[in-house]
């Protein structure tokens, strides 16, 4: 039961007329003796003698665990809370696309964004800086979540950005993952390395921590010394020392890789190479005999080479270092309950089988599905449900490495690693097409520019 069920159900059978000697361990059954007289005042939200029966109260806090619910139960990444001119929009971005949950009147603002910032310790009297931090959620003793929170000032009011993050005791397996064939082998070889560096890259929120703890979890950790530094800690697997940094006390990636090498590590994992300090401490392990893995912001697998380059790495200890690149993104899986299948014109026939005509043996029976359109409340009519993983897999072979010492061209650098068996990630996608994991429409809507 709620603890302000419990509240409500013991002040309702001992309710005094005054609250001016109820104690904290009186209704909580805590035992300190330094625990205060609640005090109440006339015109304040903690007054406890008639918060229960204020409407408002109890409308705003459903209001807030309600669109939490919900979003875990849809399954969003993030919470939009925007104040506009005449009314509050609440909205879900769920598989990047943005789902409109709930319109509320303007008169709500206040008390909204105020529950949110009690709830993420934030100061309630600040409106003109930006806030941030983290609210610690558990649903009916299931798994905590750890929601990160955003508060900005606007023209209109504060907007509100909830980030949802699952705390998971297991990561997937790598088979889980719709890793084809051609990159499996090139993945195990590499994890089978003594040392070396292998880099998750795109933008955020391409599920690359999920894939690099797909990756780790191949490993033994009572028979190797594995530590992570992550921020936020997502994943938490057993016999795995996992830090969370804390730049508040100047704790960062960079600080603690120094520190890290003291405590004769086999395997690291970097949540992100953020700048040259980290870029280089971590390119330097890597060649000193151990197992490093890391991400970056980039755009593509070779865009990553020359990202390593405008931090100041040395090229030659890219190539000493670096084992493998990947390149990944997250696309929507068609819903298997209302996709449709259809023949596809010649033209795409064609297009399709120049571009991946080593893994199709029929071009006539080539079938492909894609969303009807219709109402499905398996999906929540939005056609799509989870999603699928597509990638990129560089592996550095002795051309891309001759090609990197004579500070090649990114163009280069791809024409090269294409001739050495990397499949682009859009090649990837249309074998996901073919499928029947996803469509040509989600194809061209994220990758095709």
């Amino acid at each position: 039961m709620d603890i302000w069920e419990l509240f409500k159900k013991w002040v309702v059978k001992n309710k005094p007329n005054t609250w001016k000697n109820v104690k904290v361990e009186d209704l909580f059954g805590s035992s300190s003796d330094e625990s205060k007289t609640i005090k109440t005042t006339v015109n304040s939200d903690l007054n406890l003698n008639s918060y229960w029966e204020k409407k408002e109260d109890w409308f705003l806090i459903s209001i807030v665990n309600d669109m939490f619910l919900n979003a875990i139960k849809l399954r969003a990444s993030d919470v939009h809370i925007e104040p506009g001119d005449n009314w509050i929009t609440i909205r879900f971005r769920i598989d990047w696309n943005f789902v409109n949950y709930k319109t509320l009147e303007l008169k709500h603002k206040d008390s909204i964004i105020a529950r949110i910032k009690i709830m993420s310790y934030l100061r309630i009297d600040e409106h003109r800086l930006p806030q941030d931090w983290k609210i610690a959620y558990k649903l009916f003793g299931w798994k905590q979540l750890d929601m990160r929170v955003s508060v900005i000032p606007t023209i209109y009011w504060e907007k509100c950005v909830i980030r949802i993050l699952k705390k998971d005791d297991k990561p997937p397996e790598l088979k889980d993952l719709g890793i084809m064939p051609y990159n499996m082998v090139k993945l195990k070889k590499h994890l089978a390395d003594n040392y070396g560096m292998i880099l998750a890259v795109w933008p955020t929120g391409s599920g690359k921590s999920t894939t690099l703890f797909s990756l780790l979890s191949q490993f033994d950790p009572k028979l190797e010394n594995i530590s992570t530094l992550e921020d936020p800690v997502e994943y938490r697997i057993p016999w795995v020392n996992h830090t969370q940094i804390n730049p508040a006390i100047d704790f960062t990636f960079a600080r603690w890789l120094r520190s890290l090498l003291r405590q004769d590590p086999d395997i690291i994992m970097v949540w992100e190479i953020r700048d040259e300090e980290t870029a280089k401490l971590a390119v330097e392990a890597s060649i000193t005999w151990h197992i490093v893995f890391s991400t970056i912001h980039t755009n593509s697998a070779t865009h990553t080479i020359q990202r390593l380059v405008n931090l100041w790495v040395d090229p030659l200890l890219i190539t000493s270092s670096l084992r493998m690149i990947i390149s990944q993104r997250l696309a929507r899986k068609l819903c298997p309950h209302c996709k449709v299948q259809y023949k596809a014109s010649d033209k795409i026939k064609d297009y399709i089988v120049w571009k991946v005509w080593k893994y199709i043996k029929n071009k006539e029976e080539l079938l492909l599905f894609k969303s009807s359109e219709n109402w499905c409340p398996k999906c929540n009519n939005t056609w799509y449900n989870w999603r699928v993983w597509l990638y990129e897999v560089l592996e550095l072979t002795d051309k891309l490495e001759t090609l990197i010492l004579s500070n090649a061209s990114r163009l280069q650098l791809e024409i090269q690693a294409i001739w050495d068996w990397m499949v682009p990630i859009k090649d990837d996608w249309l074998l996901k097409v073919i499928l029947w994991e996803t469509s040509l429409e989600e194809l061209l809507s994220v990758l095709w520019t």
